[in-house]
């Protein structure tokens, strides 16, 4: 009987391993030493879209906080009545072939039903893990079944959640599975993904799970540098530079303003994060650019793909879009309508916390 090896950390997950045992007596220290599969240690930051909280009163107010914002995006995205072109959804690889062979690279992400934007993010993070891991079967997972049942009754694409994603590697005879989220953060859907993934401990020889974009203090300043060097073409000293994220009543909210900090630390004042969920909020992110007395203001979103939030929320044409409410503000303002998967410095850090998983095995 496979036993799991790997051990969750305080409050949240960066990595987690499991290994076969050579039979069921075997204690987790025996198994430990018989095998080489290690577990890296959780970095003590936050998560984008969930954390686990200090008490079980208040994980479960968190998780219930998310999966009402989760469900809400969701079900924006998948409204029967949309009105605009997402783009063709047969470009994008859905990555749902059998015949994976016995070493698989599962990527998991929320998803989006916005068909360019899908293929540019997840499907260029997909791409860069399938050519840094030749040896390897990428396939890919949802954990939004409303997005997945949404592409399919539209576009007529089926696209695997996580159970499938994972039912399909078990079918196709996988012995070593490692899954990279394509998650913001370590929070408490990252920890679903895990407890999901754990479900099937026993199905493989070896599981591996990566960590999300921002975990380690290195992260957070990895992504700073992307997103700078990014935008460094509106750096004039009149425009501010606003990022937008999504934002949870969670306590892995706190990523945001330890990426703000960084960001004004490192002399980049003219860059703002503030998130559509909570906090720092729109208001807060317009009252610091009109102090900031800034002429422009280019918007962007802090999110892997340039979904619903993107479209609507930040660059939409109703009253209460980030737009319209910085134009209101008597600002002239630029939208950039990109995911962060877009950004190829983005896709080297999943690359390299999906090899620290591969790492952890040997």
């Amino acid at each position: 009987m496979k036993k799991v090896i790997a051990m969750f950390a305080a409050l949240t997950v960066a990595a987690m391993a499991f290994t076969s045992c050579g039979n069921s007596s075997d204690s987790d220290s025996d198994s430990s030493e018989a095998t080489t599969t290690t577990a890296a240690s959780a970095a003590d930051t936050s998560s984008e879209e969930e954390s686990t909280e200090d008490t079980a009163s208040s994980e479960a107010d968190a998780s219930s906080a998310e999966e009402s914002a989760a469900e809400s995006t969701a079900e924006s995205e998948a409204d029967d009545e949309e009105n605009y072109n997402t783009g063709d959804a047969s470009l994008d690889n859905v990555r749902n072939q059998d015949e994976i062979g016995e070493s698989e690279l599962l990527v998991i992400s929320f998803g989006t039903s916005f068909n360019d934007s899908r293929r540019m993010t997840i499907g260029a993070i997909e791409d860069a893990l399938e050519a840094a891991f030749p040896d390897y079967s990428v396939r890919r997972g949802f954990t939004a079944n409303i997005v997945i049942d949404h592409v399919n009754k539209r576009d007529g694409v089926l696209i695997d959640d996580v159970k499938a994603a994972l039912d399909r590697a078990v079918s196709n005879g996988v012995k070593t599975l490692v899954v990279q989220p394509t998650h913001l953060m370590n929070g408490l859907e990252y920890n679903d993904v895990v407890s999901e993934i754990a479900q099937y401990a026993d199905a493989f020889d070896k599981i591996a799970i990566g960590q999300p974009l921002l975990t380690s203090d290195e992260d957070f300043k990895a992504v700073e540098k992307a997103i700078t060097d990014w935008t460094s073409e509106y750096d004039d000293g009149k425009t501010a530079i606003v990022f937008m994220g999504h934002g949870t009543e969670a306590e892995s909210n706190g990523v945001y303003a330890k990426m703000q900090e960084l960001l004004t630390a490192d002399g980049f004042k003219n860059y703002f994060v503030g998130t559509v969920e909570a906090t720092p909020s729109l208001e807060d992110v317009v009252a610091a650019v009109k102090a900031g007395g800034y002429e422009r203001v280019v918007l962007e979103p802090l999110m892997v793909v340039a979904g619903d939030h993107a479209n609507n929320d930040m660059a939409g044409d109703e009253d209460d879009s980030w737009k319209k409410t910085f134009e209101a503000e008597g600002f002239k303002v630029e939208c950039l309508l990109r995911g962060l998967g877009e950004n190829e410095d983005i896709r080297k850090l999943y690359v390299a916390h999906a090899q620290a998983a591969i790492d952890s095995l040997k």
